[in-house]
């Protein structure tokens, strides 16, 4: 098992997003509006969903870290650290998925 983590992801995407966005992808992504971070984001979620459906563990796993990576962007570029996302999950565990999705407002 390795020690990367996610936060050790989102510090490198911090990083990266100082740089130049002709030297960072991290940085050009950020760059030209949170539009298209979304909308990669959103395009990388619907290829993991493509792999796992079709049982493409391979491309499974890769496609995952690509949303990983895009939604540590899509965070970043929107000022939201990964604690608060990570304080939000935790408080989400004091109580069963179906009780926490039942209290939830209607959409």
């Amino acid at each position: 098992m390795t020690d990367f983590s996610l936060s050790d992801l989102e510090r490198i995407v911090a990083e990266r997003a100082e740089a130049s966005p002709e030297e960072s992808y991290t940085a050009k992504l950020i760059s030209r509006g949170m539009a298209l971070a979304a909308k990669k984001l959103g395009e990388e979620a619907v290829e993991a969903v493509i792999a796992a459906v079709t049982h493409d563990r391979e491309h499974l796993i890769a496609e995952s870290a690509d949303v990983l990576y895009h939604l540590l962007v899509v965070l970043k570029a929107a000022n939201v650290p990964l604690d608060e996302v990570m304080a939000e999950l935790e408080r989400r565990t004091t109580q069963s998925g179906l009780a926490e999705k039942a209290a939830r407002p209607p959409v």
